[in-house]
């Protein structure tokens, strides 16, 4: 998994490529832990994410609460097979997907 960061002000886009499992979803907790402070508004890329594992879901989701805290967070580019799992988990209703 690579994850790619472009902070603008108090914008922050992560793009994701790759898989986002067991074993890649610490990395990229703690990459969003160093990341948000002072940022408003928080955009994953997901145009290059191949699959997520529960474990992934996990680092959305805290994501996402931290973000309700602070701002506003959303996922672009999301393609069909990470959204039908989106579906089938109820992320669909909890996550801003565009």
């Amino acid at each position: 998994m690579t994850i790619n960061k472009i902070k603008e002000g108090s914008n922050l886009t992560v793009a994701i490529a790759g898989r986002l499992d067991t074993v890649t979803a610490p990395d990229l907790e703690e990459q969003l832990n160093g990341a948000l402070d002072g940022v408003e508004t928080l955009v994953m890329d997901l145009e290059d994410l191949d699959y997520v594992s529960s474990a992934g879901l996990r680092v959305l989701l805290s994501a996402q609460k931290t973000m309700n805290k602070q701002g506003s967070m959303k996922l672009i580019n999301v393609k069909s097979e990470i959204m039908e799992i989106f579906d089938v988990t109820g992320f669909s209703d909890i996550l801003t997907i565009e």
